[in-house]
């Protein structure tokens, strides 16, 4: 969402210079924008078929905020014991930026029209303080929680999914990775112009080179993630999807790609790796969307095309 401009969202800093306190200055205005009504001119109305409120789940030495989307008719079931839902972890873009209400349009939809139950994780921001490993570790440990007290929540722990977009895809693919890891079956997992990999060869694709200024992402921006990601003395391929050694037996993807986009080649190439190892994979690409394009219905006219594409597989995968 970067590089769109409206009124009342600030200014963007010079990315290569960026100090600490000028990120968290400029994170934490360009999220109060995401999350105002101002905003849905670009990020799009919520479907009134689902109810959204805020909670937060009691994690291991710390509470997450999680933004719940429910289906309005189920109202009346919450914490009533019902367990019938399926369940859809979603993860946000943004990496560095971004909170789980800018993605309402897309996360209530499915809420409603699934229906599920969507829980969207408001996981901590890459920061010098807060390296990549953070966010994954919030990502799995919500997928988690949620399952382990599936009951208290109202779904079936049998018909579960992970959706991730652009930094959240990395999270909800290594989340994937991590479930086939513990024996936690997904149904499936949605990849939304993902970020797979931060490692040296971060920018060896030919789509980075030929995009490498979009409006919604741009290079400067992908070098910030890539240098707040990975703590010192850590290994960037233990984040890096791409990296990972054995992709066999996950769970089936759809892989999103806007062919406009610096990271398009990032989820073609993970789409390739991923049927190579034996996991059923799907590609779609939207020619001429850029990155982003879900998140900015106003604006992205590929976008309805994409929800309906996703609410499709999901729907096909969770009443399977």
């Amino acid at each position: 969402m970067s590089g769109i401009t409206d009124a009342g969202r600030p200014p963007e800093p010079d990315w290569t210079a960026v100090t600490a306190e000028e990120l968290v200055a400029y994170r934490d205005a360009e999220n109060r924008f995401r999350a105002s009504t101002a905003a849905r001119a670009l990020t799009g109305e919520p479907d009134p078929g689902a109810t959204i409120r805020w909670q937060k789940l009691a994690l291991p030495g710390r509470e997450l905020p999680v933004r719940v989307h429910r289906p309005a008719s189920g109202r009346e079931a919450e914490g009533a014991g019902r367990a019938d839902l399926p369940l859809v972890l979603h993860v946000h873009g943004g990496g560095y930026v971004g909170t789980a209400a800018q993605s309402d349009w897309v996360t209530s939809h499915l809420a409603a029209r699934l229906p599920a139950l969507v829980v969207s994780v408001e996981h901590r921001l890459l920061a010098p303080d807060s390296p990549l490993p953070a966010a994954v570790d919030d990502g799995w440990d919500a997928l988690q929680d949620v399952v382990r007290h599936a009951a208290r929540w109202g779904v079936d722990p049998a018909r579960t999914a992970v959706f991730g977009e652009s930094c959240g895809a990395l999270i909800g693919a290594l989340a994937a990775i991590r479930a086939k890891e513990a024996g936690l079956h997904l149904r499936a997992q949605v990849l939304v112009n993902p970020v797979t990999e931060v490692t040296e060869t971060m920018f060896d694709h030919a789509s980075i080179a030929r995009h490498a200024h979009t409006p919604t992402l741009t290079v400067p921006q992908l070098r910030l993630i890539q240098r707040l990601a990975v703590p010192p003395g850590g290994d960037p391929r233990t984040l890096s999807p791409l990296s990972a050694g054995d992709l066999n037996g996950l769970a089936p993807a759809l892989v999103v790609v806007p062919t406009h986009d610096p990271l398009a080649d990032h989820g073609r190439r993970y789409a390739e790796r991923l049927r190579a190892a034996g996991t059923p994979a799907r590609l779609a690409e939207y020619p001429a969307a850029e990155h982003a394009f879900l998140s900015l219905p106003g604006v992205a006219r590929q976008a309805e095309a994409a929800r309906a594409d996703i609410l499709a597989f999901l729907r096909t995968s969770l009443t399977a």
